[in-house]
Order: C-alpha cells, then structure tokens, then sequence
C-alpha cells in the first residue's frame, strides 16, 4: 500500500510593518536569553511570551534522536515538556562574527513579510549544537519565535580530532606505540580487519558511503565500506559518457575535504570518479571494491548483524552492529513493458543502461525517448549529437532551470564563490522546515522563471510542457517529493526550442509496439528504430528487497517524500529495522546528513542512544 501523501502547502504569515531598523543583536539576545530561563526552569508555559502561534520548531538529533518537524506553539511546547530529561539547553550564545549574526533580513518585500535572523550555539547534557532562529514582529516592537533550527554538532567526550585536536601522527603517539607498527603496516590491518570486527558496514562507496565512512571513522566508529565495482569511484564512471554533475562545485563538496579553488564549476562524471577514489585514500576510509553482500542476518536479541561478504570471489563473514545502505537514494530502474513490445525489431532500453549513443551507427535513425526528466534530456540530447532523429514523449509537464542563471539563483549568499563557510552554510541551509522552505521558493521560482523568460516561452512554442510544481514552488519540492519531474538545463533545451529535437505530447502513455512504431493511447503511430525508456526509479526500498530479502526488506519503512510533520522518510533517520539506515541524496545533502546520521550511531555505540529506541 502506497503511503499517504502529504503536500505541506502552507501560507506564511504576515509581519508588522518595519519602522526604523532594530538593533537585530539587542533582539536576537534577549529572545535567546528567554529561552533559555525557560528550558532552564520548565515553565514551557511561557513560550506564549516568545513564540508565536503560527511557529515552528525543526530539531536534527538535538533534544531526541530522530528527525521532528513541529508546526504550531502548542505542539513546540509538548515537544519540548517531552524531551527536556534527554538534552536540557544551555550555555546558550549568538554567532558573534560572520555572516550569520544577528541581522534583519526582508524576506518578502512585496508583503514586507520580515525577520530577524541568528545562527546559534547550545549544549545539551550529551553534546553540543549549533542552531537558527527567525524572529518575526506581530506587533511593532514584539519580536517572537516564526522558527526555530537546532541540531547537534558533536557529543561530549567523543569530540573529532579536528583543528587542535588532530592527532599527532607520530609512531610513539598512535595507540601501542611502536610495537603495533608503522602507519603503513597498522593501515594494511585496518584495511582487511586482521584486529577487529567493523562496528558498521556500509554498502555502496559513492558519495553517501563515502561521507559516512569519513564522518564514523573521524568519530572512532571502525567502518567497513562495500562496493561492487572494480574501482571507487566507477558508480559515477559507469554512467553515460556526457555527464556532468548539475550542482556548482561550491555546493557539491565532501566532508573536511573540499573541491580545490581551480576545480571546475560543473564536474565530469570521470573527474568525479577519480576524486571519490583519492578522498578515499586521503580520508584512509575501508573500502573492498569487487564486494558483494551474500546474506545478512540481524538478531535482535544481540542487536548485531551476521553479513557474508563475496571480496574477489573469496567469501569473509563479518558481524557488524550496524548496516548502511548507501546505493543511491532512488531503488530499482522502473522498467515498464508493453504489448507487442517483443515483436518490435528496433532496440528498447531503460535509460539505466544508456552508456553513449556513439556505440551505434545511428545517423539518420529515429530515435524515441520516453520521458522527460534530466536523464531522458541528457539521452536525446546524446543521440541528436550523433546524428540521429530524436522525438522526446511527453506525459506531464516538466520543470525546466538553467544551468547559467537559474542554478546560480538557487545557491545565492550560501554556498558560492567567497560565501560562507560551508559548515556554516551547511546548518543555516537546511535550517527551515520543508513546507516553510517550499512556501518561499515561490517566489525565487517567479524570479528564475523572469530571468529565464526567453528558454521558457521558446519551449511552449515547441510544444514543450512545463510543470512548476502544486504550488509552483519549483525544483527543491520536486526533488524532496518525488526525486524527479525537472531539468537543470545544460543545453537539451535551445535543441527543443530550434526543432532538433522534436517533442510528441501524449497524457495517456504508450499502448503497445507494433513492429516498427510505438503505438499511443490516443492510437498515434510513433515510427522508431530505437526507444529509450527515462521512466525513473522505484523507491529505494526495492533495491533494498533485491540485495537484503524480505526479512530485512519488509521491516523498512518507504523511503523519500516528506511524512505527516514535513520530514523525509526514513532516510538518514530509523528506517523502521532496528540498526539498519539508508543514506543517499547529492553531493551536498550527503555531505550534511551524513553528519547526523554518524552521530546518530556513535551515540547508539557508546550507550548514549537508548537501545530500545525504534529505529
């Protein structure tokens, strides 16, 4: 059974005129001293005095451990009564440098919708954490509560060895001293596990394994990293030859090791490659490639996994606490077939498979892409450069941005070019509710689509249909929602627009192939010698249900799309099977959550993550 949907299509409220300009950090500190008499003392009674009624409260495993999107002041106020015993506030202090202090910022300007805004800092008694609040004026002169952000950093006695707490490197200083070795020979035991059992396996070594390994391995959680392929790295190499990531660099960074200042804007998909496969022996992360999962069974009467692994055709048994599926946030390629489709004598493929059109001759060869997300551009646009006839079929509508204005638009004062640090960026970017967030995207969608005007009005003349989302909030619902349904543009689009590549509307899909065409629902005849099917992917729970089995398969929940408070399922969060997690998403969401979901089991490690909490 599918589950239930959830659009978060909310209103955001309106504010007080602004008169003259508050002093932000006068108003900024004596809200956040405030609260903290109030989580000091109990009396949630009072957030009445300082939150409005129509406030919010997103908290990343700072006050429990999960992932909890409250709307509305009585629901702050029983979460907080709630959790107060696990992680009561204090040493509460404003950024006090940066861009992010205390400032006002018009977040509206048609409305005057207004707040002031402040990243912050706290401990809890386990850890310490950093956080955002929004201010907004009801009345003139009464600041209270529209948002609140808090998420923990690091835990208490388990800091990372970062800055000046690195470790010193000499052989006297490494645990046994030199009786266990030089760094060389102690890495070569690490690498296979000759000393000890991983306390976490994670399966897949693309972006999400390898943040998480780094991020448990800076941690002290010993981490053993799969990957099928030959190389770290190939999960990107393997893909069609014309990729390039849709991100700028700025925004796609790894944990502790960003791109260098010479990188290119937009990375190659082998570029990549060979960087995942440096950060893995910079970052001395644990990774067997030419490794598969043979069988994994998880006791909960121990809480420990059995896995037997296949590493080059020779079988290891490991017992690990944890397992990480790490496989890409999307699942098993949706396949779909049609009648008839066996008598066809062209070739049809799921874009999955695409590696390059240029392994055919396929000058002059009618060419049909079904769908129209990034994949099925990028695969049209592929063909049309060697030389084929390429019709593209339309269901619905699909959202289109550029890569030279829109995708700059997004990222504006965040991560770009002489922005904030990007630990900073990291907090303050994701420091909004979804619903909050996607309600302000409207507008800076309005404005992608003005400064785009010339690209969107040259696709309607083609026949292109556009989609802009239920509220036409954009890309960033889109992607949370669905994974899909968009194209960052990087060229496809002017190939539309000049009739190089043709696009056939058809709301009901396909009905079946005869031995030459696809054949329409409204019974239109598409002559084609090849068809690419771009129809997407199942949810990552299938690939799930194809490596693990039903055992594990059927205790997960669904992952992606946001559940009843406007959080994503299950991803980076319990996923409903006891020590088991997915991670997945970009570059830069792995990079941030992969933070959290590290903490997450370095807590459940060291006893401070009850174990009897759902996972």
């Amino acid at each position: 059974m599918a589950p239930t949907r959830h659009d978060h299509i909310i209103q955001l409220p309106k504010t007080a005129p602004i008169g003259s300009p508050p002093d932000a950090r006068k108003v900024a500190q004596e809200w956040l001293s405030r609260l903290e008499v109030i989580m000091t003392s109990g009396e949630f009674s009072r957030l009445t005095e300082i939150f409005n009624e129509d406030s919010w409260w997103r908290d990343i495993v700072a006050l429990q451990w999960d992932f909890r999107t409250l709307h509305g002041r009585q629901r702050i106020e029983d979460f907080l009564r709630e959790n107060q015993q696990l992680a009561p506030f204090s040493s509460f202090r404003l950024q006090d440098d940066g861009h992010f202090q205390p400032k006002l910022e018009i977040v509206k300007k048609d409305t005057g919708f207004a707040w002031i805004s402040s990243l912050f800092h706290f401990e809890t008694r386990i850890g310490r954490g950093s956080g955002v609040l929004r201010l907004t004026q009801a009345k003139p002169g009464e600041w209270k509560a529209f948002s609140v952000y808090t998420t923990l950093q690091e835990l208490k006695g388990f800091e990372e060895p970062l800055g000046r707490r690195r470790a010193y490197g000499t052989l006297e200083s490494m645990p046994g001293g030199f009786a266990k070795g030089t760094w060389l020979e102690r890495r070569h035991r690490q690498l296979d596990f000759v000393d000890q059992e991983p306390q976490v396996l994670v399966i897949g070594a693309g972006q999400s394994g390898l943040n998480l390994g780094a991020r448990l391995q800076s941690l002290g959680v010993s981490t053993l990293i799969i990957d099928k392929n030959e190389r770290v790295g190939d999960n990107w190499r393997n893909r069609y030859r014309t990729l390039v990531t849709h991100d700028p660099a700025e925004f796609t960074h790894m944990a502790y090791l960003p791109f260098p200042k010479n990188w290119p804007q937009f990375t190659p998909k082998d570029k990549l490659g060979d960087w995942f496969e440096s950060y893995a022996s910079l970052m001395e992360l644990n990774v067997w490639t030419k490794t598969t999962l043979a069988s994994a069974n998880y006791a909960d009467t121990t809480a420990e996994w059995t896995v037997d692994l296949i590493r080059d055709g020779t079988p290891r048994r490991i017992r690990p606490h944890h397992v990480v599926f790490c496989t890409g946030h999307a699942g098993e390629p949706m396949i779909p077939s049609f009648p008839g489709q066996h008598d066809f004598k062209g070739l049809v493929y799921h874009g999955s498979q695409h590696e390059d059109a240029s392994k055919w001759d396929v000058k002059g060869k009618k060419v049909l892409v079904v769908g129209t997300g990034n994949s099925g551009h990028d695969i049209a646009e592929n063909f049309y450069q060697n030389g084929a006839d390429v019709t593209m079929l339309q269901r619905s509508g699909t959202y289109v941005l550029t890569l030279d204005k829109g995708v700059f638009i997004l990222h504006e004062g965040m991560h770009c070019e002489d922005g904030p640090p990007t630990e900073q960026s990291d907090i303050v970017a994701e420091s909004l509710p979804f619903p909050v967030q996607f309600a302000l995207n409207i507008d800076m969608t309005k404005r992608i689509a003005e400064e785009e005007k010339e690209t969107i009005q040259g696709l309607e003349r083609a026949g292109f249909k556009l989609e802009w989302g239920i509220d036409r909030s954009g890309i960033a619902r889109l992607y949370y929602t669905r994974g899909g349904g968009y194209y960052v543009d990087v060229g496809c689009s002017q190939l539309i627009i000049d009739g190089k590549i043709k696009v056939h509307q058809s709301p009901g899909g396909i009905s079946g192939f005869t031995s030459d065409a696809v054949v329409l629902k409204d019974g239109t005849h598409l002559h084609a010698d090849i068809v690419v099917l771009a129809t997407g992917y199942d949810n990552m729970k299938t690939t799930v249900q194809k490596v693990m089995g039903s055992k594990v398969a059927d205790r997960c929940k669904d992952v992606w799309d946001l559940d009843e408070e406007g959080e994503l399922n299950a991803i980076w969060r319990p996923s409903g099977h006891p020590n088991f997690w997915y991670m997945g998403g970009n570059l830069a969401l792995c990079r941030i959550y992969s933070k959290y979901l590290a903490l997450q089991i370095k807590a459940a490690e060291e006893g401070l993550r009850p174990s009897s909490l759902p996972n």
